[in-house]
């Protein structure tokens, strides 16, 4: 039925780049070489590694907030702050 929960993961995924696309991915992949496939999932995890800094980046301040939070447990001996130390924040 078309209301079945669509699986996550595809066997087979049909990717039909331009053909200047395909020729230069061919050129850099035996380059680098890997098989085309390869190339093309490096490429892909490295682009959305890309797009999750940069919107990572754009909300710098959420994930200090926790840093900021007071501890309830004692500071260890050596890892003290040193005198007159003060954080810096964008």
């Amino acid at each position: 039925m078309a209301t079945e929960a669509r699986k996550t993961a595809i066997p087979k995924f049909p990717l039909r780049p331009m053909p200047s696309v395909r020729r230069t991915e061919e050129v850099f992949s035996e380059k680098e070489g890997v098989s085309l496939n390869l190339f093309i999932n490096v490429a892909v995890a490295e682009k959305l590694a890309r797009l999750g800094h940069e919107e990572w980046t754009r909300k710098p301040k959420e994930p200090t907030k926790e840093l900021d939070k007071a501890s309830k447990k004692r500071v260890e001996p050596g890892d003290e702050l040193p005198k007159g130390y003060r954080a810096k924040r964008r």
